[in-house]
């Protein structure tokens, strides 16, 4: 790894502390109470696609929604559980499991509403049969996405998994690796960066839409859809599931307009699981 790639992930690192200690961005505020839903998101897509049910679908429910994004996938639960959201829509149930096991949390999956798939990129190679032994390989080093990203490669023919290493799978869980790949452990938003130091790189699908990446046309591989527990969706605290404005929410994010909506925005990108 050379020194300008350690320089780049001081600097994005600086600069992702940064945006976290100057908290999340709001969109579409207003005092909050009565029907108001604070929602804590990513930007792209899940900030996006809720923007669309606040401004043309929210209303007809008699509720009001504050869109709240944040840029990485630990506040939007800290903000839940600490009272600053009702809710949020940004992660998968395992990421969502791993997370409030580690955190001490009780929260709870209300509805998946869409999946992004997991692709793997480069700026070196056009297809996979171009990675050179020895190749850097960037990949989610949370635990959930990290079990994810091998899963990928391991379809792609560039390892091999021990049997029922499952969504939990780390770098201790290869058992043939043919092209001598290197894992690069890095923060999920760190990874469209860091398509430039490294051969190949796995990226979540909210980050590459975010740098412009198109995940149907730019990916050199995607995750299958079939079968696949990744989807994102509504999550509140536990006790808070069955309240009404969440089911609300809900069906507004489950509802046919939405279906179309992401459709037609992200043809392909993003895939809609209701």
């Amino acid at each position: 790894m050379n020194r300008r790639f350690f320089l780049l992930m001081a600097g994005s690192f600086a600069a992702t502390t940064m945006v976290a200690g100057c908290g999340a961005t709001r969109s579409g505020g207003g005092n909050v109470s009565g029907n108001t839903l604070r929602v804590g998101v990513n930007p792209v897509p899940h900030g996006e696609i809720l923007a669309y049910v606040r401004d043309n679908l929210a209303a007809s429910e008699g509720l009001t929604i504050e869109v709240v994004e944040f840029s990485d996938y630990v506040l939007p639960n800290t903000a839940l559980n600490d009272g600053q959201l009702e809710a949020n829509y940004f992660q998968h149930v395992p990421y969502m499991e791993d997370f409030a096991k580690q955190r001490g949390l009780d929260l709870v999956f209300v509805k998946g509403v869409h999946l992004e798939p997991l692709g793997l990129y480069s700026k070196k190679v056009t297809v996979l049969s171009e990675v050179p032994e020895g190749a850097q390989v960037s990949v989610p080093n949370d635990a959930t996405n990290l079990g994810r990203a091998l899963k990928l490669l391991e379809d792609n023919g560039l390892l091999t998994l021990k049997g029922g290493a499952g969504v939990s799978a780390t770098k201790q869980d290869i058992e043939a690796n043919p092209k001598n790949l290197s894992l690069v452990e890095l923060e999920a938003a760190q990874l469209p960066r860091a398509l430039d130091d490294v051969d190949i790189g796995v990226v979540n699908g909210n980050y590459a839409l975010e740098v412009g990446l198109n995940p149907a046309k730019d990916a050199l591989a995607l995750e299958k859809s079939d079968g696949n527990p990744y989807a994102n969706g509504l999550v509140v605290l536990s006790g808070q599931e069955n309240d009404s404005n969440i089911q609300k929410l809900a069906q507004l994010l489950n509802s046919d307009q939405v279906r179309t909506f992401i459709n037609d925005k992200y043809q392909g990108a993003v895939i809609p699981v209701f």
